[in-house]
């Protein structure tokens, strides 16, 4: 008997989430980081619908789909894209890779949806010798943000956020790690620094640094989070619900953090959801929660999506970036998808 397209899904599911495992573990420890700065060819194949079983369905929760690219590259070092800045006006983006390296390109545009990628770059993230920082351990890059021209990268396993001089130096910039609070070395391994924010001028906790935990667990089964403002750390939790582990975030200015989350099931493969979380609501102690505004499974055109950014088009409205890193592996893949915001 044929299985029904569901169960073809499920099953599809199954395998990947196996083979996930499988290939990331096989990987762990092979580094694969951009020797020096290159140019590099990326071929971006457009993803026309977002929903699997309706091409024509463009809405999705508070969302509108605008289009995707499947990037592929032949470089050995392209992939792994585990977070994501892009520009205020979307025309240019740069990324950190879980091996190590930068990633920056151009999007093409066509009629406001993604057509392709240009101008695309490699380099290895350098630490204040000039050295790169995966020659010493430092290379699980997986989150990203940006202040005042400055970029700051979460390193996952050293439990470190390095700061680089990125407006002065471009991808030549010498990263400095910044102090953290001694907490930071009770994290989880390989479960922590998936998440960094920093709110812009006029914003609840404008210029600090926000730190959400990908499955570093207080003991209520939540998210261990941190503000960071100079000598001052505010410790709170976010709501962890329905397996979901956070997997990157961004400011939806003037008012919110935007959590990526993503959950993996032996039962039913990879899922994601975008969580909206006020700003406001961080102090002290407290658990933070918010409301959901897009959860789409395998029946969608997702797949192990770790970065998120948001931007402004010309026409004033919001728009959401979603990467994905494909772990190098065959059976994963680099997508870049984009949202508009239709639903507050």
């Amino acid at each position: 008997m044929k299985l029904s397209r569901r169960r073809r899904l499920i099953a599809g599911g199954l395998f990947a989430t196996f083979a996930v495992a499988v290939v990331s573990f096989a990987i762990a420890d092979v580094l694969r980081y951009a020797a020096a700065p290159v140019r590099i060819d990326v071929d971006a194949r457009p993803i026309a619908s977002f929903d699997n079983r309706d091409p024509s369905r463009t809405r999705f929760g508070a969302l509108e789909f605008r289009g995707g690219l499947v990037l592929i590259s032949n470089n050995p070092a392209f992939g792994g894209i585990s977070s994501l800045h892009v520009e205020p006006d979307g025309a240019r983006f740069i990324a950190a890779t879980d091996r190590g390296s930068w990633f920056r390109a151009r999007i093409v545009y066509s009629d406001g949806r993604p057509l392709g990628v240009a101008d695309a770059e490699l380099a290895p993230i350098l630490g204040a010798d000039g050295k790169p920082l995966a020659a010493r351990g430092w290379f699980d890059a997986e989150s990203l943000a940006e202040h005042d021209g400055a970029l700051y990268v979460g390193f996952e396993r050293v439990e470190r956020i390095v700061r680089f001089d990125y407006r002065r130096d471009g991808l030549q910039a010498r990263g400095r790690a910044i102090d953290v609070p001694p907490d930071f070395k009770t994290f989880t391994y390989n479960k922590s620094l998936e998440c960094l924010a920093i709110p812009s001028q006029g914003s609840p906790l404008a210029g600090q640094l926000i730190a959400v935990t990908e499955h570093s667990l207080d003991s209520s089964g939540n998210l261990r989070s941190f503000v960071l403002g100079g000598q001052d750390v505010t410790r709170f939790s976010v709501r962890r619900s329905d397996d979901f582990d956070v997997s990157d975030c961004t400011i939806l200015s003037p008012g919110d953090l935007l959590l990526l989350e993503r959950r993996i099931s032996a039962a039913t493969g990879i899922a994601i959801r975008i969580r909206r979380i006020p700003l406001a609501s961080i102090k002290e102690g407290m658990v933070v929660d918010g409301r959901i505004m897009i959860e789409a499974d395998l029946a969608y055109q997702i797949d192990n999506m770790e970065g998120i950014a948001v931007h402004r088009d010309a026409q004033g409205e919001t728009i959401i970036t979603l990467v994905s890193d494909d772990n190098f592996s065959a059976i994963e893949r680099n997508l870049l998808l984009q949202f508009a915001i239709v639903g507050e």
